[in-house]
């Protein structure tokens, strides 16, 4: 142990490198066994750096809609077999335990890190597409009503959409390291600062396969071009919200479409996203997700 010092992470290390709730992987150490902790001379439990490899293996597992009985205790040969599978599709996904109304009680509550174990063992639990449709949008959702009616403030908001957002990139890190589809380079043109929507596009793409070049919100469209025109993405995916103007928005999409190079799809999504001619217009997850898995084949 005195001779490795620095390849030994605590439990909290192990939770935030991998984006795994700690109480999930002390559920895992204790039914399967995995992760296998060393007790420092002090008694503190460690976990072998290596760990950290084979959990985001059995977090991208899960997302492909495994169990993790099958996927946490699986041998090294099994699991590159799982990993090499399309998404189980007859498989149902279930609901989500901690629905909208509970984790909108942790905002109401400021309470910021119970809501964020809990995004965390949704995420987990659900996998990447599920989580966004069947938790993340449905809070968000709940979050503006309530807004709307005079229950929360822009603190609440803000500190939801914070959390939300890092939850969202720390899932989707750990899929854009196995990567090797297509390139998708993902922004909101300049004066959209709403950015959920692009996080939970940019996370469906990653579990497609899909590499991600994430610009974020606000981005002048000439810095679009210039980025597309260098990295030569397959595709640009842009989110709107419902609070564009439409004809401007229109009218933005039409002078991208003609600047971009001819090669690049341009893929839009988002409450506010309007039909243009050369621009593929998806309005739901669902059909994000089914459009960027056939962009990845």
């Amino acid at each position: 142990m005195e001779n490795d010092r620095g390849a030994w992470l605590s439990i909290g290390a192990l939770a935030r490198a991998t984006g795994i709730p700690v109480e999930t992987l002390r559920t895992w150490e204790s039914r399967y066994g995995f992760p296998s902790p060393r007790r420092k001379p002090s008694g503190h439990r460690v976990y072998p750096l290596a760990s950290v490899e084979r959990l985001r293996r059995v977090a991208r597992a899960l997302a492909l809609g495994h169990r993790a009985g099958e996927v946490v205790p699986a041998r090294e040969s099994d699991l590159d077999r799982l990993l090499e599978l399309e998404p189980p599709a007859a498989r149902p996904t279930a609901r989500a335990p901690a629905d909208a109304a509970a984790l909108l009680a942790l905002v109401t509550a400021l309470d910021a890190p119970r809501l964020t174990v809990a995004l965390l063992a949704e995420a987990v639990r659900l996998g990447p597409l599920a989580f966004a449709r069947d938790c993340v949008a449905p809070l968000l959702v709940a979050v503006g009503e309530a807004w709307a009616g005079g229950q929360l403030e822009v603190r609440h908001e803000h500190l939801l959409s914070e959390r939300v957002a890092d939850v969202l990139r720390s899932q989707r890190l750990s899929l854009e390291e196995r990567a090797t589809g297509a390139l998708v380079l993902f922004a909101t043109l300049a004066g959209e600062g709403h950015g959920l929507g692009l996080q939970m596009a940019a996370l469906v793409a990653a579990a497609a396969g899909l590499r991600v070049l994430y610009l974020g919100t606000d981005v002048p469209l000439r810095d679009v071009v210039a980025v597309a025109r260098e990295a030569a993405p397959a595709a640009v995916a842009l989110s709107v919200s419902s609070s564009s103007p439409r004809r401007r928005t229109e009218s933005r999409l039409q002078r991208l479409r003609a600047r971009l190079p001819r090669a690049a799809k341009l893929v839009v999504g988002g409450a506010g996203a309007p039909d243009a001619e050369g621009v593929v217009t998806l309005r739901d997850l669902d059909a994000l997700d089914a459009w960027f898995r056939a962009l990845a084949r």
